[in-house]
């Protein structure tokens, strides 16, 4: 794989987590294929989203109810609205990955993350991998899987507002 290639795949990582948490989320939602999907497992190792119950898995439909009701002015669980801070570890371009196929366009790339969501006097810190699954094709990449793994997916949760 060139240089550029990884490059473009890093960077692509980073501006992803920027449109977030400037809260860009119309933007963010056009980074996805459409049959892309944003899934966050409910338990450490899970293979399939529809075998097994998940935090979050949702297609771009859903993606779009959320992105709408987070711009929406009678969205009270977000007056004020929630931010947040994702604070990333260099990526990684997993090449040994089984859905991986450079010659296909077809790529994965894992990053570790803390991420802050705050809203009002409370924070909450949540830390984890993010796997991006991405398409190169003529309109550059694009995300056909996002899999957030938080470090403690099993754990009792709060409503997570926004999107890892």
């Amino acid at each position: 794989m060139s240089a550029d290639i990884r490059q473009a795949l890093c960077d692509f990582v980073y501006a992803e987590a920027r449109l977030l948490d400037e809260g860009r989320y119309e933007e963010w939602l056009e980074l996805f294929t459409e049959d892309g999907r944003y899934w966050m497992p409910l338990a450490p190792g899970q293979d399939d989203p529809r075998l097994h119950a998940s935090l979050m898995y949702e297609d771009r439909l859903l993606l779009r109810v959320r992105v709408e009701r987070l711009a929406g002015q009678r969205t009270f669980s977000q007056q004020p609205k929630s931010r947040c801070h994702h604070l990333l570890q260099a990526p990684y371009v997993d090449l040994d990955h089984p859905e991986a196929d450079a010659a296909a366009g077809r790529h994965v790339v894992r990053t570790a993350f803390h991420y802050v969501e705050t809203r009002q006097d409370e924070k909450t810190l949540y830390a984890g991998w993010a796997t991006h699954h991405l398409l190169a094709g003529p309109d550059g990449l694009r995300l056909r899987l996002k899999r957030v793994d938080l470090v403690n997916s099993d754990a009792a949760f709060g409503n997570i507002q926004l999107f890892m």
